[in-house]
């Protein structure tokens, strides 16, 4: 693998949802020399007890905007509705030309199973994307390219479904050394810490994802954690580059 293929692109359903998932894998993806991109479905736009959709989606892409900043990424909304992240025409053929556009060797996306409708069909929107990345007759206004990324997934919300079973990850990375950065990003999101505290009765926004990241790092025997799944359907590939990359750092089940 050259440098020009080290690109990574996190596209989750909203900004801050990376930052709790995979930010500290994402970091050390950057200190390995990775080129990373960051990607969201939604703005957030229902994501306030104070603000119009329109204040709000304003807000928080700035926010997410500022912490992409903090690994020199750049930051793409999709441009989907909040709540309304739906497997349509519009949803498969917006996710492919981001693709495409940003050509990278890695995607990092959403549990397919997850506590929450829009995480889950952005896990589908996904992989459908990748797939259709090199497929010419889709078009998206950006030209295929013939490279099928691959993909990997994000754990779930709190590492369980929607019925409170486990979701195991099937290897760890080991973030211990990053979590000064994960923090600072999930930082950024200041607006969140409200809402979160009004609708989900959760305070403590950057203390519970280190709680979680120190329950997969128990998992791991590190101090903190982040846990992923990896795509193998047909026509993805099936060696894991993101294990080859960041060898000292992968924990194994």
């Amino acid at each position: 693998m050259n440098e020009m293929d080290k690109r990574v692109l996190a596209i989750l359903a909203h900004p801050d949802d990376a930052e709790i998932m995979c930010a500290g894998t994402l970091a050390l993806l950057k200190e390995a020399g990775w080129e990373v991109y960051m990607a969201t479905m939604t703005p957030g736009d229902k994501g306030s007890a104070e603000h119009t959709q329109q204040e709000i989606s304003e807000i928080r892409m700035s926010e997410a905007r500022d912490s992409a900043k903090i690994l020199d990424a750049p930051y793409y909304c999709v441009g989907l509705e909040d709540l309304f992240v739906l497997y349509n025409e519009e949803s498969i053929t917006k996710t492919t030309a981001l693709i495409r556009k940003v050509k990278p060797t890695v995607v990092i996306t959403a549990s397919p199973v997850d506590y929450m409708v829009d995480h889950e069909t952005t896990a589908k929107i996904v992989v459908t994307a990748c797939f259709s990345a090199g497929i010419k007759n889709l078009e998206t206004g950006e030209p295929p390219f013939e490279f099928t990324p691959y993909l990997y997934y994000c754990d779930a919300m709190d590492g369980m479904d929607k019925l409170g079973n486990p979701i195991d990850p099937a290897f760890y990375v080991d973030i211990t050394t990053t979590m000064p950065v994960k923090e600072k990003m999930l930082g950024t999101h200041a607006s969140q810490r409200n809402w979160l505290l009004k609708h989900h009765k959760m305070d403590e926004y950057i203390l519970a994802m280190k709680r979680f990241a120190r329950l997969r790092g128990e998992e791991a025997k590190v101090e903190y954690a982040e846990g992923f799944r990896q795509h193998l359907g047909h026509g993805f590939p099936h060696d894991n580059v993101l294990a080859e990359s960041l060898k000292k750092y992968i924990v194994t089940r």
